[in-house]
C-alpha cells in the first residue's frame, strides 16, 4: 500500500467567533493548494480513497485534491480518527477494516500527521518530523500496523510542489 498523508491546507486563524472545527480555508489556502492539487495531477497521482478528517479546513482540502484529481466523492470519507485529537491507532485498524486499497491519502492535522508518520517509520511518535501546512508525504507499507512498519518514499513541503 501506498500512504499518502497531507496536512491541511492554510486555514482562518482560531478566534472566539468560530469553532475550531469550523475554520475554513483562506483564500491564500485555497489558491496555494489549487497549485498544488494542480501538480499532484501532473505526478499522475491518484487515490482509492481519501480520508479526512470532520474539520472543515481538511474537508476542504480533501475536497480541492479529489476534485482536481478527479476522484469520485463517494471515495472522500470522513475520519473522526483523523479529527486533530484523533487516536493513531484506531486509524490503522479503521484503516485496515477497509477494502483493500493500494493508494491512501488521508488528509489531517498537525502534530497528529507527524506522530503518526513517526510510529510508522520507527514506532516513535516523538520522532521529530515537520509538516508544512499543504505539505504531502509518501509511505509505502507491505503490512499496515499500528508500529514499525513503513518506508519514507518522500516528504514535500507545500513549497516544492507549487
Amino acid at each position: 500500500m501506498n500512504l499518502y498523508l497531507m496536512r491541511h491546507a492554510i486555514a482562518a486563524d482560531a478566534n472566539e467567533n468560530t469553532e475550531d472545527h469550523q475554520r475554513a480555508l483562506t483564500e491564500k489556502g485555497r489558491k496555494k493548494l489549487g497549485k498544488i492539487a494542480h501538480n499532484m495531477e501532473k505526478l499522475d497521482l491518484s487515490f482509492d480513497l481519501i480520508l479526512t478528517s470532520p474539520a472543515l479546513r481538511a474537508r476542504q482540502t480533501a475536497d480541492v485534491v479529489a476534485d482536481a484529481l478527479d476522484i469520485s466523492p463517494e471515495l472522500v470519507r470522513e475520519s473522526e480518527n483523523l479529527a486533530p485529537l484523533g487516536f493513531g491507532d484506531k486509524l490503522v485498524d479503521e484503516i485496515k477494516a477497509q477494502k483493500p486499497v493500494g493508494d491512501l491519502l488521508i488528509v489531517g492535522h498537525e502534530p497528529f500527521l507527524s506522530q503518526l508518520i513517526g510510529m510508522l517509520l520507527a514506532g516513535d511518535a516523538s520522532l521529530s518530523i515537520d509538516m508544512k501546512k499543504a505539505g504531502l508525504c509518501k509511505l509505502s507499507i507491505e503490512n499496515l500496523s499500528y508500529g514499525r512498519c513503513a518506508t519514507l518514499e518522500w516528504l514535500l513541503p507545500p513549497r516544492s510542489m507549487e
